[in-house]
C-alpha cells in the first residue's frame, strides 16, 4: 500500500512539472489489475468447508498474492481473512476453508482481490454467497446426523422461524451459553466432544424456544484411525492371502465415520484392494514369492499406514478337512485332506487324541494315520492341524468324537485234509469268540490271500467254521467279527505250502495219579510266533470235537486239568510250531488222563501146540487200537495146575513186548492138565483174560515100554508052551 501511494504521488508531481510548459491540465490514469473471477463456490457439509475456485490473472512471472475474505450473515461481518500465495503456473486456483459453525446456520460469503508486483491491488471481486437454511414453521438444528471428531470443539446452532427465539440449548443435560448470529440464529460452543456412554450412542442436542416448543437432533462422535499393530499375512491354501492387524482401540459397532481400509502390493502394479476393518483377503499372484504390502486406514479425521514384507511359502497355515475316522478296538484310522494348492509342499501334521497323546507325520494333501495303543470301549476325540515348516501351524480342526470297540477277540485255528487230487487240500477254519451278549455281532467276515489272489466271504451269527478248498501254495486267512459297534481284532492264520517230507516225533504220555496232562516239547528257534496244541475231545475215527490252545513264544509247557477229559479215553495232541510261513507239525503226543485196567482179552489161536514139557501159546491183538482204555505194555500168561490140592502149582510168564504175539512155556509135567490164561497188560495191571485147558504129552520111550513089556512076557510064555502042545 505504501509503495502504491508513493508511486501515485510521483506521477502527480511529474504531471505538474510537465504542465507548466503547456496549456491545460494533465490527467493521470493509474493502472490496476483486474479483480479475480470466482468461478465456483461449493459447500462440503460433512466437513463444514467451503471450496472456492477462481481464475488467476498473472501480472508477473513469479506469482502473486490473493487476499480472501469470509463473511457471515447478510451484513457481511468478516469472519476470516487470509493471504493466499498462488504459483505462477496456475490459471485456476482452488482454496478450501473450514468453518467452526455449520454452514447451514447462516449465509457465508467469499470475495477475493489480488496483488500485482506485490504493490498494485486489484478491486475486490463481488461477494459470492453460500446461503444458510431458512425456516418458516419450525426450528431446525445443525449439525444433524453427522459424525464429529472425538476431542474436538464444535458449535451447534438452531435456526428458528420469524418471531421465535431460542431460550435454551443443552447437551448431555447440560445447558450452554447462547451465542447470537442474528435475530433467527442461536448457537452454542462445546469443547472436547466425547463418545456417549449411555445406551443411546448419539450426542443429543436439546433446545427450547419462546413458544414453549422443544426439539432435539442427534450426531455421532468418532475418532481418527488408530495406529496399526501386529500386521501379519498368511495363506490357508496358496490361493488366497489373508492379512490381518490390530489397533489399540477398536471401532464401536455404532460408529458412523466414513472409514476405509485399503491394501496395496507395492512390488506389483496391482490396483489397491478394499479391505475389511481388521483384515484383507486377496488372490495370490502366480509365481510371486516375496510380497511387500502397505495397509492404509483412513476416515474424515485422518489416516494410519503400516507396511509388511513376507515370503508366501513361509506363511502357509493349512486348513484341514476331515475325510474319515474309523475306530477299531485298540486303534483308529484317521484320514483328512488339506485345502488348496499345497501338493508341492511337504506337510507336517499333528493328530491329538484326548485323553492320550499327539502323533506326528509327514504327508501330502491327502493324509492317513493309524492311532494305536488305544483302550477298548473308551470315548476319545481327535483333532488335526498341519504346517508346511513346523513353525506356522494351521488351526486345530473341530474335535471328532469316537468310541473304540469292545475287546472282542477271535481264537482261530484250522484243519487240513488232503483230497484225492494230490494238488488240492480242504481247509476247515474254526474259531471261537468272546462276544458279550449285549454286543452280539452281525456276522463274521473271512478274507484270504494267495500270491495276489484274494477272496472274501461272510458268515452269519452262530457259524464258527468254514470250509475252503485251496491248492498246494501258501495261503493267509483273516477272520473278523463285524459288530454293531465296530469290528473285532482281526485273527490271522497262515497255511504253509504242501510238504509231505516232514518227519514228526511221536511220544506216549505217562499217566499221573492226579489226572490231566502235562505236555512238554522241545524249544524251536524257528517258532517265532509261539506254538499251538490241538486235540480232539472225543477220540474216535468218526467224531472229533477239535480243541486247540495257543502258547506264546518261549513257552513249551502246557498243563491241561483232568476236568476236560474222560478217563480211559486216549487223546492225541498235535503240537505245531508257529513260523512266518505258517504252522508246522512238530510232535505228536498221545496219552490218557487216567488209564483203566479193563482192556479186552486177546484172541487165542487154537489148537494150542504142546509137548510133554511145554506149551506154545499164540494170539491175536491190536495193541495200537486207540479205543483201548490204556496203553498196552505187554501180556501176562498164567499157567495153573488143574489138580486140586496143596500141590497145585501156578506159573506166570510176562511178555514185555506188546507187539510179540506168542510165548512158549517150558518145564511142564508130562501128561498133565493145565489151565492157561492170557491177558493184555497195562500200567494199571492185566485186563480181561482168555483161557484154555491143555494136556501135556507123554514121553514116547517110557510109554512104549509100559505097553511092550506085557506083550513080550506073553510072547515068551507062548513060545515056551507051544512045543508042549504038539507032544500032547
Amino acid at each position: 500500500m505504501i509503495h502504491f501511494r508513493i508511486f501515485t504521488i510521483s506521477l502527480l508531481a511529474l504531471c505538474l512539472i510537465l504542465s507548466e510548459g503547456h496549456r491545460g491540465c494533465c490527467l493521470v490514469n493509474v493502472w490496476q489489475p483486474p479483480s479475480p473471477n470466482i468461478t465456483h463456490l461449493l459447500a462440503v457439509g460433512d466437513k463444514q468447508s467451503l471450496m472456492v475456485r477462481w481464475l488467476v490473472y498473472h501480472c508477473d512471472l513469479v506469482g502473486h498474492i490473493n487476499e480472501v475474505q469470509i463473511s457471515r450473515t447478510e451484513n457481511h461481518i468478516i469472519t476470516y481473512a487470509e493471504n493466499v500465495s498462488v504459483p505462477a503456473d496456475v490459471t485456476e486456483y482452488t482454496w478450501t476453508w473450514t468453518s467452526d459453525l455449520p454452514l447451514e446456520c447462516v449465509d457465508h460469503s467469499v470475495r477475493i482481490r489480488q496483488y500485482c508486483n506485490q504493490s498494485v491491488l486489484s478491486p475486490w471481486s463481488s461477494w459470492t454467497t453460500n446461503p444458510g437454511v431458512q425456516t418458516e414453521d419450525k426450528t431446525k438444528a445443525f449439525p444433524s446426523e453427522r459424525v464429529l471428531r472425538e476431542g474436538a470443539s464444535a458449535m451447534f446452532c438452531c435456526v428458528s422461524p420469524p418471531g421465535v427465539n431460542i431460550i435454551e440449548m443443552r447437551i448431555y443435560d447440560k445447558a450452554y451459553p447462547l451465542i447470537s448470529f442474528g435475530p433467527r440464529v442461536t448457537a452454542i460452543a462445546v469443547d472436547k466432544l466425547t463418545i456417549p456412554t449411555t445406551y443411546i450412542k448419539m450426542l443429543i442436542l436439546q433446545f427450547s424456544d419462546t413458544k414453549g416448543r422443544h426439539g432435539n437432533v442427534g450426531n455421532y462422535v468418532s475418532f481418527p484411525p488408530q495406529k496399526l499393530r501386529n500386521l501379519t499375512c498368511m495363506t490357508l491354501d496358496m490361493i488366497n492371502i489373508i492379512c490381518s492387524w490390530d489397533t489399540s482401540r477398536k471401532r464401536y459397532k455404532w460408529d458412523r465415520s466414513n472409514q476405509t481400509q485399503t491394501l496395496r502390493i507395492e512390488n506389483t502394479n496391482q490396483a489397491p484392494i478394499s479391505c475389511q476393518e481388521l483384515s484383507c483377503t486377496f488372490p495370490a499372484i502366480p509365481h510371486l514369492e516375496e510380497y511387500n504390502v502397505r495397509v492404509v486406514v483412513q476416515n474424515q479425521f485422518g489416516e494410519e499406514t503400516e507396511t509388511h514384507s513376507f515370503n508366501i511359502s513361509d506363511r502357509v497355515s493349512p486348513v484341514v478337512d476331515w475325510a474319515r475316522l474309523s475306530p477299531q478296538v485298540t486303534d483308529a484310522t484317521v484320514s483328512w485332506t488339506v485345502q488348496g494348492n499345497v501338493t508341492q509342499l511337504n506337510l507336517l501334521c499333528q493328530v491329538t487324541t484326548e485323553p492320550h497323546s499327539i502323533t506326528e507325520l509327514w504327508c501330502n494333501s491327502r493324509c492317513t494315520v493309524k492311532l494305536e495303543h488305544l483302550l477298548p470301549n473308551t470315548q476319545y476325540f481327535a483333532r488335526v492341524r498341519c504346517s508346511t515348516n513346523g513353525r506356522v501351524w494351521g488351526k486345530w480342526t473341530e474335535p471328532r468324537f469316537f468310541k473304540t470297540g469292545l475287546l472282542v477277540t477271535l481264537n482261530l485255528w484250522r484243519k487240513i485234509k488232503q483230497l484225492s487230487d494230490p494238488h488240492s487240500r480242504e481247509i476247515t477254519l474254526l474259531w471261537t469268540s468272546d462276544v458279550p451278549d449285549f454286543a452280539k455281532n452281525q456276522q463274521y467276515r473271512v478274507q484270504w490271500w494267495q500270491e495276489g489272489n484274494n477272496g472274501t466271504q461272510g458268515k452269519d451269527i452262530g457259524q464258527t467254521q468254514m470250509e475252503v478248498c485251496i491248492g498246494p501254495g501258501q495261503y493267509t486267512f483273516m477272520v473278523q467279527a463285524v459288530l454293531l459297534s465296530g469290528h473285532s481284532i482281526p485273527a490271522n492264520i497262515t497255511i504253509p505250502k504242501m510238504d509231505n517230507r516232514v518227519k514228526v516225533v511221536e511220544k506216549q504220555l505217562s499217566s499221573h495219579t492226579v489226572g490231566g496232562f502235562n505236555l512238554t516239547w522241545a524249544q524251536q528257534v524257528s517258532a517265532t510266533c509261539g506254538y499251538t496244541v490241538e486235540w480232539c475231545i472225543e477220540s474216535s475215527a468218526h467224531s472229533c470235537d477239535l480243541q486247540w490252545k495257543k502258547m506264546p513264544e518261549g513257552n513249551n509247557t502246557l498243563i491241561l486239568p483232568d476236568r476236560h477229559f474222560k478217563d480211559g479215553h486216549r487223546y492225541t495232541f498235535n503240537i505245531y510250531e508257529c513260523t512266518k510261513d505258517g504252522h508246522k507239525l512238530l510232535e505228536i503226543q498221545s496219552g490218557y488222563s487216567q488209564e483203566l485196567q479193563t482192556v479186552q482179552s486177546p484172541s487165542l489161536i487154537e489148537p494150542v501146540q504142546s509137548t510133554y514139557s511145554s506149551v506154545t501159546l499164540e494170539w491175536r491183538y491190536n495193541e495200537a487200537d486207540p479205543t483201548h482204555p490204556a496203553f498196552i505194555v505187554g501180556y501176562l500168561v498164567t499157567v495153573q495146575d488143574t489138580l486140586p490140592g496143596p500141590n497145585a502149582n501156578m506159573l506166570s510168564v510176562l511178555v514185555s513186548d506188546p507187539q510179540k504175539k506168542s510165548v512158549t512155556i517150558k518145564d511142564l509135567e508130562e501128561n498133565h492138565e493145565y489151565k492157561l490164561s492170557l491177558s493184555a497188560l497195562t500200567n494199571k495191571g492185566p485186563g480181561q483174560a482168555a483161557t484154555v485147558v491143555i494136556w501135556t504129552k507123554i514121553k514116547f520111550s517110557a510109554h512104549l515100554a509100559k505097553i511092550l513089556t506085557p506083550i513080550f512076557l506073553l510072547l515068551g510064555c507062548i513060545s515056551l508052551l507051544w512045543p508042549q502042545r504038539k507032544k500032547g
